[in-house]
């Protein structure tokens, strides 16, 4: 379970700051790179799309890294989102261990 109060970086942070930036690359050159529409990375960098497991193979293979690695991103963000979330949190704290339903 994530214990930190610190939100963590984003898929849209990650990929603006770490790899496209240094890069020098544009969401449209990326696009092209990717093979999908400008939109699905704008999306992307702006935190509105998030990663599945076919969009990380991509990202992987565009990057030289691992898909896990852009899942973990995600993972992370979507733990803190869920854990920081009053509605979600509320959802979560009312899951009661099978042992202790019974």
């Amino acid at each position: 379970m994530l214990t930190t109060k610190r939100k963590p970086a984003t898929v849209g942070e990650i990929l603006v700051e770490e790899f496209m930036q240094p890069m020098e690359l544009t969401q449209a050159a990326l696009a092209a790179a990717m093979g999908v529409q400008r939109k699905h990375v704008n999306e992307l960098c702006n935190d509105r799309r998030t990663v599945t497991a076919p969009t990380a193979l991509i990202l992987a293979r565009v990057f030289g890294n691992s898909p896990d690695f852009w899942l973990n991103v995600q993972r992370r963000s979507d733990l803190w989102e869920a854990m920081n979330s009053p509605r979600e949190r509320e959802r979560i704290e009312r899951a009661r261990p099978l042992r202790a339903a019974a």
